[in-house]
C-alpha cells in the first residue's frame, strides 16, 4: 500500500484540497485510540482541535459502528455535516430479533460483552480469555441468523439486520446530499472495507490506519499516530488553496 503522507503522494492531497471534496472519518482506530473498554474511548485534545480546524474548511462527517447517539456525544463541539451510526445504518431498523437470538449465547460466555445499539449489535470478546472458543461459539450462534450481516473487527463481531446498507452507501448519500464532487474516508478496521471496496476512479480517495494486504484501500498511513499529521497536512494544504485563489 502507498503511504499517503509520503513525498510522492504530495500531489494527492494537493489536488484533494483544491476539490469539492467531503472529508468522511472512522471513530474508533481512526479519530481515537482503540481502548480495553469501549467506552473509554475519546479523542486526544490535539486530535480534538484539529477537527475542529478541519471542519471548518472542508464539509467533514464521522461514520461509526457506534450508536448514533453515542458517537456525537464524543464529537460534542466540532462542527460536523453529519455523525452517522451503525455502520451507515441509523436510522433504520431495530434489532430485536437479533438480539433475542444471540443474547442467551453472548451471556453463557465469560469475558464476552453484548453491546445493543439498537439498530445492530456489537459482540466484544477482548476480555475473555479464551478469545478463539468465544469468537467460535458466538459464530455459531450467528448461523441461526438467516440473512444477517455479520462484520468481524478487532475483537469484536458486528451484527447488522438483513438488507443494512453500509458505510459505502452512507459516504456516498452525504456526498450527493451534500453536492460535493468528490470524497475521502479515513478508517482502519474490516467495518471499512465496505468504502474501500467502492470503485470510483477519481472519485473516492481511500486511506487505511495500518497497512494491510487484504485491504481495498488505496493508501495508508503507517499507524494511528499519523492521523494527527494527516489531519494537518490537509489543513495546512486547504489554507494554500484557498490563498491561491484569492490571488487570481
Amino acid at each position: 500500500m502507498r503511504h499517503i503522507l509520503a513525498r510522492p503522494q504530495r500531489e494527492v492531497l494537493a489536488q484533494l484540497s483544491f476539490s469539492n471534496v467531503l472529508l468522511g472519518f472512522d471513530f474508533d482506530g481512526t479519530l481515537a485510540p482503540i481502548t480495553r473498554l469501549p467506552d473509554q474511548a475519546r479523542m486526544t485534545a490535539a486530535t480534538r482541535a484539529l477537527l475542529v480546524e478541519l471542519a471548518g474548511l472542508y464539509p467533514c462527517i464521522v461514520i461509526s459502528g457506534r450508536a448514533q447517539a453515542d458517537v456525537a456525544r464524543r464529537l460534542a463541539g466540532v462542527p460536523l455535516r453529519a455523525v452517522i451510526g451503525n455502520h451507515g445504518l441509523e436510522p433504520w431498523a431495530t434489532s430485536e430479533e437479533l438480539r433475542r437470538t444471540i443474547a442467551p449465547a453472548a451471556a453463557a460466555l465469560p469475558g464476552v460483552e453484548l453491546e445493543d445499539k439498537a439498530y445492530s449489535l456489537a459482540l466484544h470478546y477482548r476480555r475473555s480469555r479464551r478469545k478463539k472458543a468465544a469468537r467460535a461459539a458466538l459464530m455459531r450462534a450467528l448461523s441461526k441468523l438467516e440473512g444477517a450481516r455479520i462484520v468481524g473487527g478487532k475483537q469484536v463481531i458486528n451484527v447488522l439486520p438483513p438488507g443494512a446498507p453500509h458505510k459505502g452507501v452512507a459516504l456516498e448519500r452525504e456526498r450527493d446530499r451534500l453536492g460535493c464532487d468528490t470524497a475521502f474516508f479515513l478508517g482502519d478496521d474490516e467495518t471499512d472495507e465496505d468504502v474501500f471496496a467502492l470503485d470510483r476512479p477519481g472519485r473516492l480517495l481511500t486511506v487505511r490506519v495500518g497497512a494491510s494486504r487484504d485491504s481495498q484501500a488505496s493508501f495508508c498511513l503507517k499507524s494511528r499516530r499519523e492521523v494527527d499529521l494527516l489531519l494537518a497536512r490537509l489543513i495546512a494544504l486547504r489554507h494554500s488553496a484557498q490563498r491561491w485563489r484569492r490571488a487570481r
